[in-house]
């Protein structure tokens, strides 16, 4: 079965909230341990008010995977809240690229230009994931001025468009 064929990408939608909630604290908590709540992402409450562009991935009648995008600044973006149930993880399966295709395209359509995202050191593999797509690793130094930045992020990386 090739599981693209049974997925859909789709832009966020209110009845999907609690879904999301629940994935991506799963990852965060459950998955690798790191210290973070619900109250600690308020933007997780209101996904509409918070990001130019918020999308999950469905397969098998549930959220597996969401990417979303804030925009700062002119031209730039920030790429948040990439996550994708284990299950459906892995080059052969393709939803992480299916979601951050997505986000590119529309990133483009609203003329931005870079894109950054910080992370933390736990999620190694999305690390590998982000520099295989084309991302570059910088500095937190290097970051815009106006960079969303979380505080439990200490890795970072930036694509030019």
């Amino acid at each position: 079965m090739n599981l693209l064929e049974n997925m859909l990408i789709e832009a966020f939608r209110d009845e999907y909230g609690q879904a999301i909630i629940d994935l991506i604290l799963g990852i965060q908590v459950g998955e690798f341990g790191v210290p973070v709540t619900i109250d600690d992402q308020p933007d997780l409450m209101d996904i509409a008010k918070f990001y130019k562009g918020f999308w999950l991935a469905r397969a098998e009648d549930r959220v597996v995977g969401t990417i979303g995008l804030i925009q700062f600044g002119e031209h730039m973006g920030a790429l948040r809240k990439m996550f994708v149930d284990a299950d459906f993880r892995g080059k052969n399966k393709g939803i992480a690229v299916a979601l951050l295709k997505r986000l590119i395209e529309e990133s483009k359509v609203m003329g931005i230009q870079a894109l950054y995202l910080g992370t933390v050191d736990a999620f190694k593999a999305a690390h590998r994931f982000y520099e295989r797509e084309g991302f570059k690793e910088i500095e937190a130094a290097e970051l815009p001025a106006d960079f969303p930045r979380m505080p439990i992020d200490t890795k970072f990386y930036q694509l030019n468009l």
